[in-house]
Formats: structure tokens, sequence, C-alpha cells
């Protein structure tokens, strides 16, 4: 009885210990990944309850949290113009379903209203297939995006423009402390004319340009 039952009992161990290392290990890896990504992705995905044009108060923040909740409420809010100055577009404050929702809203509002990115070092977005460089493929006539020139004199910082009057500013790149303003067009105005300069220095990194074509 031994004899006969030990063949039977041993193929029937092996078998199920191969077939999930072979066929369901891989995708068994993306099914837990990306559920994973989603349900951290939303919850904190509430805009800063100020208001774009009134608010006087300058807002400081400093936890990651806080940083994006200031700018998607930016970007919910603007109507004409937003502006990104950035080192690597921040995905741990840009590359949010919330903030590609908002850009869209934005740049389907109106022929006019124009996003531009300027970025130091594309080349952890492009890697990496950031939300605002896929959007940037489907919306490429209103939302630009380019690099900033090597050789042009720029802050190691970050900023978000909404506007004539809005600002987000994160004073040290990888780091989320900084302050937003809601009402302060001297400030923004100052920002936007740095941005400005760089902007017209600035070129078309060929990872990029290969990413969004």
């Amino acid at each position: 009885m031994n004899d006969e039952n030990a063949p039977s009992e041993q193929p029937e161990s092996l078998e199920p210990l191969e077939l999930p290392d072979i066929e369901f290990e891989s995708p068994g890896r993306f099914t837990v990944h990306n559920p994973a990504g989603q349900s951290s992705d939303s919850p904190r995905a509430e805009p800063a309850p100020f208001v774009l044009g009134v608010h006087p108060d300058l807002e400081r923040f400093s936890q990651p949290e806080a940083a994006r909740a200031h700018a998607l409420a930016l970007l919910q809010q603007a109507q004409r113009s937003l502006c990104i100055y950035s080192h690597d577009l921040e995905p741990w404050l840009y590359h949010h379903s919330s903030v590609q929702d908002a850009c869209t809203r934005f740049l389907l509002a109106s022929p006019h209203n124009q996003l531009r990115i300027l970025l130091r070092d594309p080349g952890r977005a492009v890697k990496e297939g950031h939300r605002l460089l896929s959007l940037s493929r489907r919306l490429s006539s209103n939302l630009h995006i380019r690099k900033l020139h090597p050789d042009y004199p720029n802050e190691e910082l970050a900023f978000l423009l909404a506007d004539d009057r809005g600002l987000l500013l994160l004073p040290e790149i990888g780091q989320a402390s900084g302050y937003a303003l809601y009402q302060d067009p001297g400030r923004n105005r100052q920002r936007r004319a740095q941005f400005d300069q760089a902007w017209d220095t600035s070129t078309t990194d060929a990872d990029l340009r290969s990413f969004l074509l």
C-alpha cells in the first residue's frame, strides 16, 4: 500500500510548487502593485481651502500632503496661465491623479489657457512615465515642456505660478517645505520674469522629445 501511494503523492506535491512560479509570479506583482498605488493616491487629494486672488496671507507648509493641497488649490482655480519651474517635475508633488485631472480641466476650459513646464533634469520623469508628460502627449497645443539651458544661471528651487497672483515656492530641491501665496501680484510678477527669461533660453531635450512624440 505504501509503494502504491508514494508515486501518486509526489507528482501532486511537485506540480503546485512549479506552476505558480512559472505562470503566476510576474502577473501577480503587477496586480498587487497597481491597486496599492491607486489606493494611496486618492485619500490625500483634497485642495487647500483658500481662494486664488482673495486669500491675503502667506501659508507655510512642511509636509508633502500640505504642499500638494496648496498646489492642487492653485491648479484648480487658475483661469489663464500656469507655470511650473521644477528640478525633475517632483513626482511626490505633481505625479498624482488629482493634479493630472486639475491640469486637464484647466487646459480644456479654453484654447487660450497655457501650461508651461521648465525642468532642470527631465530624465526621471521620462524614465518613470510622469502623469504630466503623458498629458502633454494628448494636449500638446497648450501644454509645453522644455529643459533649462545648462549654461543659464538658475536658482536651486522650484515654484508654481497660477495666473498673475498665485505662487507656491519650494526653496530647497527635494524638500517639502515652503510656502503658498494666493494674492500676491508682486512676488508672482518677480517669479514670472524669472520663468520667462529662463524659458527664452530653454531647450528641447532629446529624451523628452522622443517621449512626447
